[in-house]
């Protein structure tokens, strides 16, 4: 099929090159380079990666020119309109990766360039990038080797990259950094461990070296952290942040300068996994079971796995790391794609916290109340005893608001809204019950089962824990962290920060006690990854206390022989995801194995499996409504990330109702057979897209939701 339009008679087509653009056309059927001439006045600006308009279908498109060729296969070309600028923000490494992500994911290559390359800002795009600084070594072209074992390399003792020194294969990862050699690790880190200073390191010692990095965090407070970590260990003009809160026209300055190749290291949130950087030489993710590097936005790509797809591509370095490890890093090290850098026993014993549950045997033979009680005594004096120590407090509750859930104080019925059945919250003392998705007030509840109309807690949020923490240590400040406000650090002195997950400040010198309240929030969700979850956000906020032999203390209310409590308490999370991996290698869900979620009217979703041509062994799972929750309402999506500071599974903006004939399918195959899972799934697509099917169908492999 060749572009429609009008040909310009300016030249022979015989002595023009032609232009292979891809057209921003979402249509899964035009999901392929198109040829176009390109005339005598465009042939200097009409190179590979910059941006151009055609002529498709009698409308002006945009797209990006990916090659040029001597000639094309078809008789009759249409010319290129123009070429929207001479600047080429299409690095050739970067499309080749954005291609082998959307055949990752059943997706389309216009979609994933969306994702890779900001909006242009002309003006930005006029003006010149700095010179590179003169320490900026000159960057070398990467050197094929194959992956293999850390071993030792030289690492110069006494300067600022010791503090890989702790673990075991830290130094012989620097080292091999220092070499170029493509070494690839899963890095567990130490309680209290400043890791953007370690990311910053193992970033100066390849940069060093002349290769660049790309360093992929969270969210925005994370990328704060090590921008300043960065500026420290490589010194100014060497790394630029990329972050959608610096604003449009700074945003496309800094990828400029990446693209351009001004500077060795680029750091970001998850759009900087595609930025584009001379000659690749490591790839980092920090805290890869974070919810937000799932991309919300088709064909839904997470961070972690088009990172590790890039190294595998680019033949460079990775490095995987968090205080918790996900069952994907568990999954890397046994199948010998990775190696382990983690502190030996002695060093984690002497680093970490003194940890303790409240549910255990001896804590209630002490207080028979623990079990049932919100505030153990246990936790209560842990925080008593680190503010009279003039040392911080924290509190960490799963839930944001005063009451997010309520229920019926007579027969407990959860109390849901009359016009929606969405979940009723009070958002202050002497607030009415507010439904979570339409909005609308009940000020008049009565419960449908027993008449009721008083109303007790189900869920209690951070700011009525503040509010009762307040009143338990009246000489205490008391301050809260959220998704309304975050914080970023707080002072060593007496102070009870109550934080919902993910939004924990840093302490100077370290929370004299942490305490995990509402446990039972997060452990008895319906979701594949609670466990796993629910030990990363534990670990997070544990990792800030003191170390014990300092007085920092850890408490956890729940019952000690609970699983992940015992991993808490050896900080063990090694163990936890190799538990966690071998049972969902036994129910056969991923990691271990392959899924594709399929979510539409059910006649759509029908229709994009008759004609798809599973791979053999391919197993249909469903169907089951879509749901009322979090992302099956207008939204994002059902990959869409909770916000920073709520708990996964909270009412949230996007909890509206859907229509109630949305229906999902899940189709599961091995892991070797995940490319012609996506294969067959994009070919279905395209059917249906030639065909004009009216009612969409959204695809999804590996979704993070799978209930």
């Amino acid at each position: 099929m060749t572009p429609s339009g009008t040909k310009r008679d300016r030249e022979p087509a015989a002595r023009l090159p032609v232009a292979r653009v891809c057209v921003d056309v979402p249509l899964a059927h035009l999901d392929r380079p198109f040829d176009y001439l390109v005339a005598a006045a465009d042939d200097e600006a009409a190179q590979p990666g910059v941006r151009v308009r055609v002529r498709f279908a009698g409308q002006l498109v945009g797209g990006f020119l990916l090659e040029r060729v001597e000639s094309s296969a078809h008789a009759k070309l249409a010319y290129l309109d123009r070429v929207v600028s001479p600047e080429r923000v299409l690095d050739p490494d970067v499309a080749r990766l954005a291609r082998a992500v959307a055949e990752r994911y059943a997706g389309n290559l216009i979609d994933v360039l969306r994702l890779a390359v900001p909006p242009r800002h002309a003006r930005v795009e006029s003006q010149s990038s700095p010179p590179p600084t003169p320490s900026a070594p000159p960057a070398t072209p990467p050197v094929p080797v194959e992956p293999g074992p850390v071993e030792p390399g030289p690492v110069e003792p006494g300067t600022s990259r010791d503090g890989w020194g702790a673990y075991r294969a830290g130094a012989a990862f620097l080292g091999a950094l220092a070499d170029g050699r493509p070494a690839r690790a899963v890095w567990s880190a130490l309680p209290g461990e400043d890791w953007a200073a370690r990311i910053a390191e193992a970033a100066a010692a390849t940069a060093d070296a002349g290769r660049g990095v790309v360093v992929v965090v969270p969210d925005a407070r994370d990328l704060d952290r090590l921008d300043r970590a960065l500026a420290a260990a490589l010194g100014p003009g060497r790394h630029v942040a990329l972050n959608a809160a610096a604003g449009p026209a700074e945003r496309y300055r800094r990828f400029l300068a990446a693209s351009r190749h001004r500077v060795p290291v680029v750091a970001g949130t998850r759009a900087a996994m595609f930025a584009p950087v001379a000659a690749l030489g490591l790839v980092v993710i920090w805290d890869d079971g974070d919810d937000l590097h799932a991309e919300p936005r088709a064909p839904y790509p997470h961070a972690r796995d088009v990172l590790l797809t890039r190294a595998q591509l680019a033949g460079c370095a990775a490095l995987v790391g968090g205080f918790a490890r996900t069952g994907e890093g568990q999954l890397l090290l046994e199948t010998g794609w990775a190696k382990e850098i983690a502190a030996d026993r002695d060093t984690l014993r002497a680093r970490s916290p003194a940890i303790s549950p409240t549910g255990d045997d001896p804590q209630l033979a002490r207080d028979p109340g623990a079990a049932t009680a919100r505030l153990p005594s246990l936790a209560w004096q842990a925080a008593r005893q680190a503010l009279q120590a003039g040392a911080p407090v924290l509190v960490q509750v799963p839930r944001r608001g005063y009451l997010p859930s309520v229920a019926c104080a007579d027969c407990r019925t959860p109390a849901r809204c009359p016009h929606c059945a969405g979940p009723l919250g009070l958002t202050g003392s002497r607030a009415v019950p507010t439904c979570h998705w339409c909005g609308r007030a009940a000020a008049a509840y009565a419960c449908p089962a027993c008449g009721g109309r008083r109303l007790r807690a189900s869920v209690t949020g951070a700011r009525r824990t503040a509010e009762e923490l307040g009143r338990a240590f009246p000489g205490a400040p008391v301050r809260t962290s959220g998704r309304d406000e975050v914080l970023d650090v707080v002072p060593a002195e007496p102070a009870v920060v109550v934080a919902t997950p993910g939004a924990e400040p840093r302490a100077e010198g370290g929370y004299g006690a942490v305490l995990l309240l509402d446990t039972w929030a997060l452990l008895t969700r319906s979701d594949l990854r609670a466990a796993e979850e629910t030990m990363r956000r534990w670990l997070s906020a544990a990792a800030l206390a003191r170390p014990g032999a300092a007085g920092g203390r850890v408490i956890v209310v729940a019952d000690g022989s609970l699983a992940p409590v015992q991993a808490l308490l050896r900080w063990d999370p090694g163990w936890f995801a190799a538990r966690e991996l071998a049972e969902r290698r036994e129910l056969g869900f991923p990691p271990a194995a392959r899924m594709a979620s399929l979510t539409g009217h059910p006649a759509a979703v029908a229709e994009l499996l008759d004609a798809a041509r599973l791979p053999d062994g391919a197993e249909v799972l469903g169907p089951v409504p879509a749901g009322r929750g979090r992302g099956a309402g207008r939204g994002p999506g059902p990959n869409a990330p909770a916000s920073r500071g709520s708990a996964p599974g909270e009412a949230t903006t996007t909890d509206v109702p859907d229509a109630d004939d949305q229906e999902r399918m899940l189709v599961r195959v091995s892991r070797g057979a995940l490319p012609e899972l996506a294969r067959a799934l994009h070919e279905a697509a395209a059917v249906r897209s030639a065909r004009k099917a009216v009612q969409p169908v959204r695809v999804q492999i590996d979704p993070a939701d799978l209930f």
